[in-house]
Parts: C-alpha cells; structure tokens; sequence
C-alpha cells in the first residue's frame, strides 16, 4: 500500500490509526468542549454584571426571580464559582485524558513502527539509513506525542469557542456579529495558504533531521576508524554540512510560519475596531445595552483572537503530519518475505537440502544465479568456496528466506521452503556470521539469546563445545562478565566463539558458519575447526570460507564460480587435479604458488 503524503490524508491516518481508542478521544474532546464552554461563560457573566449595576430591580437577574439586589449579588457570585469549578476540574479531566491518550498511541507506535522494521526485508534495511530509522521511531514518534497531548485539544477549543461565542454575537446583534466575523475568511484563506507553504518545508526538515542522525550515528560506531584515521575534522565537517542544511530548512519554515500570526492580528485588529465603534455608538444611542455592549466588547477579543493562535497550531499541526508520514510510509512499507498463507510447520530440518533450478538478483542488480542447483546431503559437513562476489553469502541467505528466488525452489526435504513457516525454519538453522553481533550484557544473556528456554547446563555445554570455558573462566566474573556494546570488551576470537555458542545452545538442526574464521588469528581457527568436529554430529553443516583450512575436512565441498558450481568433491579428490581452480587457490594460500 502506497501512502499519500498530503498532511490532510496523513491526519486521515492518524484518526483511523487511534480507532481502538475512540472512546477515550471521544471523552477528552467532550471534557474539552466543557472546559472551553465554561471557560468563555465568565465573559457573559461580566455583561451580567454591568447590567445588574446599571438596571438594579430591572437587571436580568431580577428577571429570573431575584428581587433584592443583595440575593442578586449572592446569585452572580454562586453562579461564577460553578462555572469557574467547572472550567477547572474539565481542564483537569481533559489534560489528563489526552496527556494519558498520547501515551499510548506514543507506545503503540513506536512498537508497532520498531517491530514492522525488524521483520521487513534485509534489502529494505541495506537501502535504509540507520540513523533515519532511529529518528522515526524516536523524534518523529516524539513530535507526534507532543501533537496527541497538546495540538488536538487546542483545534478543539478553537472551532467550539468560534461556534459558541459566533452564537451569542448574532443572539446579541446580527449586525456586529456580522463585522465581527468579516476577517474570519481571510484568516482561514490566509491559513490555507501558510498550510500549503509549510507542509513541503517541514518533509524536508524531518528528511535532513534523519540524515543528520545517521550520520552522527554511523560516526559513533566507526569512532575507532576516525581516531586511526584523524579524520576528526573532516568528520566535524561532515556533521557541521548536515547540521547547517538541517538549520537552513527549518529556519526556512520557521520564517514562513512566523510570518502567520502578524497578518492574523491585522485581521483581529478589524473586526475588534469595528466592534467597538459600532457597538459604543448603538449603546449611545440605546439601540444596545450597556451589559450586551460589555459582553461583546469582552468577546470579540475572544472570538477573534484565538485565530492568532492558527499559526502555531498550522505549524504544529504541519510538524506533526509530516512525522506522521514518515511513521506511517515505513508501517506501510510491505513486507517482501511474507508468510505462507497455510504454512507448514517443520519439527526438524534433518533432510536433505537441494537448490532447485534458482534465479536470483538483488533490487536493481544484475543476475547472480540463473538456474543453480546445489544438492546438500542431511547430515553432512559441506565447504562453499569462491572468488568475492560469487554468491557464497546470498546462499545462506536464501536458505534462511532472508530473500526469496526470482524463480525455482529451495527444498529441506520434500518440503518447498517458501510453505513452510518462517519461524520454524529459521528455529532450527543456527547461523555464525564473519561480522559478529552481540549486546550489551552478561556472557550468560549473549550465549541464552540463541535459546530463550536454554537451562544453565545447557549455556555451559555450548560453551565448552565452542571452546569458550578457557577464556570464560579467565574473566573475574565469568558468565556474569558484562562484555560492552557489540562485545568491545572481547577480542575478535572470544567475540567469535562467543557467537558459536549463541548458534550452538539452539541445537539447530542445520549450522552456518560465514566466513566464521577469515578475521582471527591461527591458534583461534585451530579452535574453531575443533569446534566443528565436535558438533558437526547428527547436523548439517554448512561452511562459507575463504581460508580452505577452514574446510579440508569438509564430507563435500563446492566451488562457486561465475555463479555456478565450478568443481566439488573432498579436499583430496579436488587436490589430483593440479589444474582444479580449488589447487590454484590452495596453493596460493599455503605459499607453494605466488
């Protein structure tokens, strides 16, 4: 579904988006209604004041049965004490009811937004910013909060008080109700306009505010290359540029939307004057009361004057639409490996796993696969090798549906992966890659993310299988170790073991390592193909490598080229043919060729 990016279409959204909590609105807006209601009676009551001086036993209180001018004090006083308990406690009720609705919308979709990211294709992630997303699910989640708990009471209070104050104007006098509202077309012709011209300004500056956080973001992951590098200036720089395009659209916008409220007041200014003139010349004449004169000299100013408030209410209103937007497009964003409609559910992979006449390219490529087929026996210790960019990668990918096949199949038994659900398939493959990812937390809580009902035996096991227990057992805490963000307290071969265990304790039916090895030192490797002897029973292994040490002792190995099998067999049946592109690379990695 492709999202409009009109402001008006994007509040459509957003009014269908909060449904199922309608009936909270539905309160709030009620409760702003009163409050707004009892919040213009003090005015009437002041014209009810002037007339009780001026006209004593003829006042309108009298009228209503109060003879005295004492109990007609006492009455006026009583009614303003309602009125202004009334105005209190509804402002209460309705803070609290919109501050509590923002709340949760705020919570629902920031989750909503966040979970629908992570389960949206990798090629929608790879063309994504990091940081633009970040400032989605944060500043633009923020901006609409802010809209949620303030913006939709202040558009309430302006349309009621414009009804209910137009109402008592033209009860009054038609005539300066009539030039009361004259500018009120202008004011909404000239808001109409701002609305127009800001609505474009405030998509850029949410675009530039998202490329400032990646960058800033991306510069904070990669500060140890700025620091090898000294590139703090050029960095500095680099921010400094984005910062500055950021502050030239908002100060853009900003002098747009300052420019509201002066050409607002003009407008209140004329109708206010109009006002006064007339009406002080209808009372002169008698043709007015003199309370009547009070009460629309006070509520003119109260008509008009919450029409200086469209500016701020257009610009917050623009802010907040355009955040919308940005919410709303990734929500929208479909999600390009979606589920089987009747999936089928796999207790165990243990099968074989062959790749059916496969055609692949990624978004806007060229053709990677064109009818490959691989047949990889249940059970089985398989090595894939290959020049850079021959697709070793993208098979482990494919098998974990992280992409689908533009045509052919890839099939675990008889079962056609794209039938089967995906949290099954992908529960029982356990996957290592070459740039290792773990979290802020203990040892014990990085290796149990592999299994969320894994026992402590169960972490030890895995650790001892990925020959972890010596480097563990090192550390003063142990698996209470808390290892830093993206495991900076640990070297490159811990961090990798690490890894290994985390795929281990899943007790995966199928293991792939990618490129597990191509980043550690010898002694590290020697480890980790240790590691692979000893879980490589009753599983299929699946080993994507640079380093063919890494593989030697792999039951069948293939070598891609120009993306298809170049040759397979053991190591040794690969090796009699000297001329075998698999020799060539040994040699040149063991040193016998140059």
């Amino acid at each position: 579904m492709k999202f409009n990016h009109s402001s008006i279409k994007s509040f459509g959204e957003l009014i269908r988006y909060i449904r199922p909590w309608r009936a909270k609105a539905r309160f709030a807006a009620l409760c702003s209604t009163l409050n707004k209601i009892f919040d213009i009676a003090p005015e009437v009551l002041i014209g009810v004041a002037v007339d009780l001086v001026v006209e004593k036993e003829n006042s309108f209180v009298a009228s209503l049965g109060f003879g005295s001018i004492e109990s007609q004090v006492l009455f006026l006083g009583l009614i303003t004490f309602i009125i202004w308990a009334l105005e209190s406690l509804f402002q209460y009720i309705y803070s609290i009811q919109w501050r509590g609705l923002a709340q949760m919308v705020e919570h629902e979709v920031r989750v909503s937004a966040y979970d629908h990211s992570q389960r949206l294709g990798l090629s929608w992630h790879e063309e994504q910013a990091t940081g633009n997303i970040t400032a989605i699910l944060n500043d633009d989640v923020n901006q609409l909060e802010r809209f949620l708990n303030d913006g939709v009471n202040q558009i309430i209070q302006v349309i009621v008080s414009t009804i209910c104050i137009g109402f008592i104007f033209f009860y009054i006098s038609p005539l300066i109700a009539s030039i009361a509202v004259l500018p009120v077309p202008i004011i909404f012709l000239v808001s109409f306009l701002f609305q127009k011209k800001l609505s474009p300004k405030y998509k850029n500056v949410r675009d530039k505010v998202g490329a400032l956080n990646s960058s800033v973001f991306n510069n904070l992951i990669g500060i140890q290359t700025i620091k090898s590098f000294m590139t703090f200036k050029h960095e500095k720089d680099r921010v400094s540029g984005l910062s500055k395009e950021y502050q030239k659209e908002n100060i853009g916008a900003i002098s747009i939307s300052s420019a509201f409220v002066p050409v607002i007041r003009m407008g209140v200014l004329a109708g206010f004057l109009g006002t006064i003139l007339i009406g002080s010349h209808m009372a002169l004449s008698g043709t007015l009361a003199v309370g009547s004169y009070s009460v629309l000299v006070f509520l003119t100013q109260r008509f008009l004057w919450p029409f200086t408030t469209l500016g701020t209410l257009v610009d917050d209103f623009e802010r907040s639409m355009a955040s919308s937007q940005r919410i709303f497009d990734l929500l929208n964003t479909d999600v390009h490996i979606p589920e089987p409609k009747n999936p089928t559910k796999l207790d165990n992979l243990r099968s074989d796993i062959l790749f059916d006449s496969i055609s692949f390219n990624y978004p806007g490529g060229q053709t990677l696969f064109h009818e490959f087929s691989m047949h990889i026996k249940n059970g089985t210790s398989v090595g894939i090798v290959g020049d850079t960019g021959s697709g070793k990668t993208t098979l482990a990918k494919l098998l974990l549906r992280l992409y689908d096949p533009v045509s052919g199949a890839i099939k675990i038994g008889d079962s056609d992966i794209k039938d089967v659900s995906i949290e099954s398939l992908r529960n029982k493959i356990g996957v290592v890659n070459q740039e290792t990812f773990l979290f802020d937390g203990s040892i014990r809580k990085n290796i149990a993310y592999g299994n969320k009902d894994c026992e402590e035996d169960d972490i030890i096991r895995a650790a001892e299988q990925s020959q972890c227990t010596e480097f563990i057992s090192s550390l003063s805490d142990g698996y209470d170790t808390i290892i830093g963000e993206r495991g900076q307290k640990l070297s490159g071969g811990q961090k990798q073991r690490l890894a290994i265990a985390r795929a281990i304790v899943r007790q995966p039916d199928i293991l792939i390592f990618d490129e597990a090895t191509s980043s550690v030192d010898n002694k590290t490797e020697r480890l980790i193909q240790k590691t692979f002897m000893d879980i490589k029973q009753d599983r299929t292994m699946i080993i994507i490598a640079h380093r063919l040490s890494t593989i030697r002792n792999c039951d069948n190995i293939f070598v891609i080229k120009n993306s298809r099998i170049h040759e397979q067999g053991t190591h040794d049946e690969l090796m009699k043919n000297s001329n075998s592109f698999y020799a060539e690379l040994w040699n040149i990695q063991t040193g016998k060729k140059l």
